[in-house]
């Protein structure tokens, strides 16, 4: 187990056991189908305080999808791309933040949005010296936010909606709610980066207004 305690700190403790953790979980990928590959970073780093966070971004107002959503830095896998290459590609264009392979601790599950893609999110070790320079026409605010917020008493939220027989899930975090897939993912990377459990998000539901 990890201490996600608001007293926390970063450190090669940390980093070994969400290695250990990532190698040990059988990671379930999707079909692509006529849907489009993509790849999100989750990408822990520290704060001011020395404190473990990942890093969430607001998505630029003007962007064509999903814009002024709450996001993980990522994108479309290009061609000749895999997810780890995309998902690093994504964190130097949308925040500033150059990793390399060596940086990567794993991946988890292949989450399908209804929007038309399959999501392969991807472990990064960003540390605790990190200069973020948001890219202004991708990004209109990027956060480091304490991964102690995941172990919250009521992370996640699960309600139901008229439109779907799935749980919609949520998490608290920033003044606000961050839904799935983002809040999905997020949960996942308590359960099984940060815990070990062996635990599922596929089935959880998006909100209505992220399905186009």
């Amino acid at each position: 187990m990890n201490d996600l305690s608001p007293n926390a700190t970063l450190d090669e403790r940390l980093r070994n056991q969400v290695q250990v953790h990532l190698e040990q979980f059988p990671r379930r990928a999707m079909e692509i189908g006529a849907r489009r590959a993509a790849a999100v970073a989750l990408a822990l780093v520290a704060d001011d305080q020395h404190r473990p966070c990942f890093l969430l971004t607001r998505r630029a107002s003007d962007m064509r999808n999903h814009a002024g959503q709450w996001a993980l830095p990522g994108g479309s896998i290009d061609p000749g791309e895999d997810a780890t290459g995309a998902a690093l590609r994504e964190l130097h264009e949308e925040l500033g933040l150059e990793l390399s392979h060596a940086d990567v601790l794993g991946s988890l599950d292949d989450y399908a949005t209804r929007s038309g893609f399959v999501i392969t999110p991807v472990v990064v070790w960003g540390g605790a010296r990190v200069d973020l320079r948001p890219n202004p026409q991708e990004v209109a605010a990027a956060y480091r936010v304490p991964v102690s917020v995941l172990d919250a008493p009521e992370v996640p939220t699960l309600r139901h909606i008229p439109e779907s027989d799935r749980p919609l899930i949520s998490i608290a975090m920033l003044g606000t709610d961050i839904h799935a897939p983002t809040a999905a993912i997020l949960y996942q990377l308590r359960e099984v980066a940060l815990w070990g459990r062996d635990t599922r998000v596929s089935h959880y539901e998006q909100p209505v207004f992220a399905w186009k």
